[in-house]
């Protein structure tokens, strides 16, 4: 069994091409460069994946995004066998995934996955827990079994009440969660969504999101999401593929991909996604240099140099004050000598994965932000010139890639 943060799911080298004969002129063309465009006309053959590389950890959402024709769908169909590859190899916790025969795949996609499909896909003639518990019923397990877990299920997702419910008496979004909790019910350990929001109205959707990651922060799903949306690659993925006419782009963290595109293309996504709300503190604090409550107000205001605050802490690393130079100097002004004088303690304190757009206020007062651990030690220091500079350098990179010609 693969433990937690280790691979679970790669993709090595794949091809995929469609048409009569994918592993021949055309699969020549592709590794020798050309493009997507120039394999059709000069083959007829269409490109689905040109040497597409990524794997999942366990216990990780990866997304996988890209807009109609980036081959996002054909890559996550590769790993249950929904399509063959032309060429490279798709491995699933050890197993060569492409090389199993029909009672194998059937018996391999039955104990190690959970689909999610975007057109829900539900039985109209089955009620809810008959349609949350068919996985289970195609396993062999008796009713009794099923039901209990197809309730276990239903409620992970808000359902239980719907139990007797037939899916014609559902909104979009109930189907939606009956096909989430279907897939939940026989305990995969691999989870395949591929655009299972992309119907939904927008609240709805992002209802379904904050579910999802509800449900993950819970049961640590190997998750595998497809979406034509970097809004939501963004908001729900550990780490984030994007791929544009069959070949992969770029691969990060949300924090990596808004903040430093690989090229044009991922810029052109990016620049219409809201910094700050991708953007955690962590990623722009520095290392919080503290004053000892006994230093002398003089010393004290030369420490803090250009910084916004310097903070004095407790016995246990807690901040308990902090020391600004407009305060310092105040203080001094008066004919003060001693730090206690001009410390404040109305500073902010904040967990270090907050984003900038949860501080933005707080840093509207010119105060520098205390970044504390679960302990309430302080760890990091958060200067509000920092966010500007932060969504101004974004901001400046994203420009610089306006005169490219876009791959």
């Amino acid at each position: 069994m693969v433990a937690e943060g280790e691979e679970l799911i790669r993709l090595e080298h794949v091809y995929k091409i469609f048409g009569p004969q994918p592993q021949g002129r055309a699969l020549d063309l592709v590794k020798a460069g050309y493009g997507k465009d120039e394999v059709l006309r000069r083959a007829g053959h269409v490109v689905g994946l040109n040497d597409v590389s990524f794997s999942v950890n366990k216990g990780e959402l990866f997304v996988v995004m890209g807009l109609s024709g980036s081959g996002k769908s054909t890559a996550i169909r590769t790993v249950n066998k929904l399509h063959d590859t032309t060429a490279g190899a798709v491995w699933v916790d050890g197993v060569n995934v492409q090389a199993l025969d029909d009672a194998a795949l059937q018996a391999f996609r039955r104990d190690k996955m959970g689909m999610v499909f975007q057109h829900f896909a539900l039985f109209p003639h089955r009620n809810v827990i008959d349609n949350v518990g068919y996985g289970l019923k195609v396993k062999g397990v008796d009713q009794d079994e099923r039901d209990a877990a197809s309730i276990t299920a239903l409620s992970l997702v808000g359902l239980e009440p719907y139990t007797q419910n037939f899916p014609h008496e559902l909104s979009g979004g109930m189907q939606q969660r009956v096909g989430l909790a279907r897939a939940l019910a026989s305990d995969p350990d691999i989870l395949l969504m591929d655009e299972a929001f992309s119907a939904l109205d927008p609240l709805i959707r992002r209802q379904m999101q904050d579910e999802l990651m509800e449900i993950q922060d819970a049961l640590k799903k190997t998750i595998l999401f497809i979406t034509h949306d970097l809004n939501e690659a963004l908001r729900i993925g550990d780490r984030v593929c994007i791929m544009k006419d069959g070949v992969v782009v770029q691969i990060g963290t949300p924090e990596e991909i808004l903040t430093e595109p690989a090229t044009g293309y991922v810029a052109e996504f990016v620049q219409d996604v809201d910094q700050g709300r991708v953007i955690e503190v962590v990623e722009i604090m520095y290392e919080p240099a503290t004053l000892p409550s006994t230093m002398p107000l003089q010393e004290a205001i030369k420490a803090c140099g250009e910084k916004a605050g310097v903070f004095v802490v407790d016995d246990s690393g807690r901040p308990t004050a902090v020391l600004t130079v407009g305060d310092g100097l105040r203080a001094s002004g008066m004919g003060s000598t001693d730090l206690g004088s001009a410390l404040r303690s109305d500073f902010e304190q904040v967990p270090p994965h907050t984003t900038l757009n949860d501080v933005y206020a707080s840093a509207g007062r010119g105060l520098p932000i205390a970044v504390v651990n679960d302990d309430g030690v302080l760890i990091g220091n958060l200067d509000p010139r920092s966010i500007m500079e932060e969504m101004g350098r974004v901001e400046s990179l994203i420009e610089g890639f306006e005169r490219e010609v876009f791959m």
